[in-house]
């Protein structure tokens, strides 16, 4: 008595692909497996993945199968391959599941297959289309400005400090997301203007290209060693692109008094200047010369004065609680 030949098991194949990768930008593995495939099921019609299947020749049968009529279908050695709804279909793995844990069924082999991958920054696009939808929407967002914006632009900086020095690692993530949407706020605001519209990706071109051309040492032929020499070259290639006539030029007055104190005196220190304090009476010339002094010893006079203040905070809030005070 012959033994039976086993029957192959077959093959389904869940084939994902990221909605922020433009389609038909699949890896070579996925168009091997929709070729190879016995047949190719999506149960959406509308599928952004389906005119560049169908121009690779790949057809593709519009149907939601259930986990028991794809298991019915691999029968024999067969392989189907599933277009995931977006990023997957958790229904249909859910049922698969459910029959391979009974024990009861011969499964095919199952294999989720990415067709394309996000890269790193990918969720960027999703804020900048959360913002248009937002923006068109939203009785506040559509008729906000960016002068209107402004003072949350310096609230979220604020913040954002506050976040670094506490060490708080999900606040810092937080406050670094506000920061962001301002900025991308502002950028679709920017977009509508009639004289001078800009975009995002206007905004990330400009920064790119900065950074790339004030780092000659990465992007380039320079050489630095050390920090020092990366500032020397990013001084240098900055008073270029600026143009400035003044050390003082693109410093904002509107910053607090000991940052800005210490810009200015950094910016002298920096251009070789001698420039005598300013004579006068009364305690703001007094904090100038200190904020000058510290920058030139290398401490940042305000991060000193609020790390100062943020202790001042805690003695305050240990004497409210004192036994007896």
């Amino acid at each position: 008595m012959n033994a039976e030949t086993p029957v192959e098991p077959g093959r389904i194949v869940l084939l994902t692909a990221s909605h922020r990768v433009a389609p038909g930008l699949l890896s070579w593995p996925a168009w091997q497996t929709l070729h190879d495939a016995d047949r190719v099921l999506c149960a959406d019609g509308g599928h952004p993945q389906l005119p560049y299947l169908r121009e690779a020749g790949v057809g593709v049968e519009i149907a939601a199968p259930t986990a028991q009529e794809l298991v019915d279908s691999c029968a024999g050695g067969g392989t189907v391959v599933v277009l995931a709804a977006g990023e997957g279909d958790q229904a249909l793995t859910d049922g698969l599941a459910r029959m391979a844990g009974s024990g009861r069924v011969q499964m095919p082999d199952l294999e989720l297959l990415p067709g394309s991958y996000d890269l790193p920054g990918a969720r960027l696009l999703d804020l900048v289309q959360v913002m248009d939808r937002i923006r068109r929407a939203c009785p506040w967002s559509s008729q906000q400005t960016h002068k209107g914006l402004a003072k949350y632009g310096i609230e979220e900086a604020y913040e954002l400090v506050e976040a670094i020095e506490d060490g708080d690692r999900d606040e810092l993530r937080e406050e670094l997301g506000d920061v962001l949407l301002q900025v991308v706020f502002h950028a679709r605001i920017a977009q509508e203007d009639a004289e001078e519209p800009f975009s995002i990706d206007d905004v990330a071109g400009t920064i790119v290209d900065k950074l790339i051309h004030r780092h000659p040492h990465v992007f380039g032929d320079a050489h630095a060693e050390t920090p020092e020499d990366v500032k020397e070259h990013w001084l240098r290639t900055k008073a270029v692109e600026k143009q400035r006539d003044s050390v003082t030029d693109g410093i904002p007055l509107g910053q607090p008094g000991l940052a800005l104190a210490a810009k200015l005196a950094s910016r002298v220190r920096t251009a070789g200047l001698a420039v005598p304090m300013p004579s006068g009476d009364g305690i703001g010339y007094e904090l100038l010369t200190m904020a000058v002094r510290a920058e030139a010893d290398g401490h940042d006079p305000e991060a000193a004065l609020r790390a100062a203040a943020r202790a001042y905070r805690d003695a305050i809030r240990a004497a409210e609680v004192a036994p007896g005070e």
